[in-house]
C-alpha cells in the first residue's frame, strides 16, 4: 500500500524584518545614508496583552467577597422549639465552644453541658451531624433541627463565622444568633466549663 507524499515548503518566518534598498545600482555623487524600513510583527505582543487582561479579570472575579443573607425574625412573641429538635451552642473566648441539647435548666441540672472545639473531625460540626443522625433514627426530618448560636461577650467575630460555616457545611437551614441568658453567661465565664 502506498501512502501519498506531500511536499511542504517552509519559508523563513521572522518576527522582525528589515527591508533595505537594492545596493546593486550605485549613484553618482555623494552617497546618502539609507534608512532601513523596520517592520515588527506585533502579534505575540497583542497575544500577551490579551492573556494579561484575561488573567486580571479572572483573578478579580475570584477575589470578590461573598455576601451572606441575614434574615431577622419579626418582633413579637418567641417561638417555642421542641427540646428534641434543639441544639444550643455557647461561644466563649479562646475558641472554647460549649453545647447542650434541649432545655437549658435541665441540661445544667443534669450536668449535660459539654465542651468541644472547632476541630473538623471531633468539633462542633461532628456534634451537629450526630444530632441530625439522632433525629433521623427517630424518624424526624434532620432539617427540623434548630441550632441556637449564643456568642458570649468575650467571643470573637471569627468564632461566630466559624459557627455559621458549620451551619452551611452541615446543611442546617434553621439557626439563630441570639444573646446568652444569665445562667449561660455564668457557664461562659467559668475557666473550665466541662460539665
Amino acid at each position: 500500500m502506498e501512502f501519498p507524499t506531500y511536499r511542504i515548503s517552509i519559508q523563513n518566518c521572522f518576527m522582525t524584518e528589515i527591508n533595505m534598498a537594492d545596493p546593486s545600482r550605485p549613484k553618482a555623487g555623494v552617497g546618502r545614508i539609507k534608512k532601513a524600513n523596520l517592520k515588527i510583527d506585533m502579534t505575540p505582543m497583542v497575544d500577551l496583552g490579551f492573556l494579561l487582561i484575561s488573567f486580571f479579570i479572572f483573578t478579580t472575579e475570584i477575589s470578590k467577597p461573598a455576601i451572606t443573607n441575614l434574615y431577622m425574625p419579626k418582633d413579637g412573641d418567641s417561638t417555642k422549639i421542641a427540646d428534641s429538635r434543639s441544639l444550643t451552642i455557647l461561644l466563649s473566648n479562646n475558641d472554647h465552644v460549649s453545647y447542650y441539647n434541649g432545655d437549658m435548666k435541665a441540661a445544667i441540672k443534669n450536668n449535660q453541658v459539654f465542651q468541644t472545639s472547632y476541630d473538623e473531625i471531633n468539633g462542633i460540626g461532628n456534634i451537629i451531624r450526630q444530632r441530625q443522625n439522632e433525629l433521623n433514627r427517630r424518624k424526624i426530618d434532620k432539617k427540623s433541627l434548630v441550632v441556637l448560636i449564643k456568642p458570649g461577650r468575650e467571643s470573637s467575630y471569627k468564632n461566630v463565622i466559624n459557627a455559621l460555616d458549620e451551619m452551611l457545611i452541615n446543611g442546617v437551614p434553621r439557626y439563630v444568633i441570639t444573646d446568652p441568658e444569665n445562667e449561660e453567661i455564668g457557664l461562659l465565664e467559668l475557666p473550665n466549663h466541662n460539665h
